[in-house]
């Protein structure tokens, strides 16, 4: 009885597999932040930024995706438009490592094995950590010592896909962080001229264009949601 159980469910796991379409590949783009120092443009990538993805098509309109992304952030307080941050004169960087698990949504019906279903917008919106470093505190004038610690944000963002080739295909992606943290930065009450002050949090953003490779039997979608 045991081993029947276990045949059907690796029968019905190896058709289930077997009938979805997989999509996997890499975003290169740009990285930018706002936050107390520097711009507060939201979408202007400053910083050269990559992640790789997988996703699991559950039908023509709907996929789960799996992220890792790499994003350093920079900002200048004299590329400022404030008289104030440029008499200030702070600048920073950090790195952000991000994971993210979340969906996709297709305004149409995508299937690049299908004639007429090849492109789509798109959003997406996802549940992610993030690692990045803060400053424990100031030894000597202009000498810290960082520490790194993990943050949740929610990702979300809006793009547009289509087929190039055979199994490839091509993104451009736009996606926003509210990091819930003040610290990216370096903001700290520790250190006097680093206590920027204010409640508002910090954001991070990644904008870029990704190679798609798709793999897996077409077609024979789950009628999902």
């Amino acid at each position: 009885m045991k081993k029947s159980i276990l045949i059907i469910f690796f029968v019905s796991f190896s058709n289930i597999l077997l009938g979805q379409v997989y999509e996997a590949g890499i975003f290169v783009g740009g990285s930018n932040y706002v936050g107390d120092i520097g711009r507060t443009n939201y979408i202007y990538p400053n910083n050269i930024a990559g992640s790789a993805f997988f996703k699991y098509n559950w039908n023509p309109r709907i996929a789960l995706r799996a992220t890792y992304s790499y994003l350093p952030i920079t900002a200048s307080d004299f590329e400022a438009d404030t008289d104030y941050k440029i008499s200030r004169g702070l600048t920073f960087s950090n790195t952000i490592n991000e994971l993210a698990v979340g969906f996709e949504y297709n305004f149409y019906e995508y299937d690049v094995s299908t004639p007429g279903k090849t492109w789509t917008p798109y959003i997406t919106i996802d549940l992610a950590v993030f690692n990045y470093k803060y400053i424990v505190e100031e030894t000597q004038p202009e000498e810290f010592i960082y520490d790194s610690k993990n943050g949740v944000t929610i990702p979300f963002g809006v793009g547009f896909k289509s087929k190039l080739i055979g199994s490839l295909a091509f993104a451009l992606e736009t996606k926003f962080r509210y990091s819930f943290a003040d610290d990216l930065d370096y903001n700290t009450e520790t250190v006097d001229r680093l206590n920027f002050g204010g409640t508002s949090k910090d954001w991070y953003m990644f904008t870029g264009v990704s190679l798609i490779y798709t793999f897996g039997r077409p077609a024979c979608y789950t009628t999902g949601f």
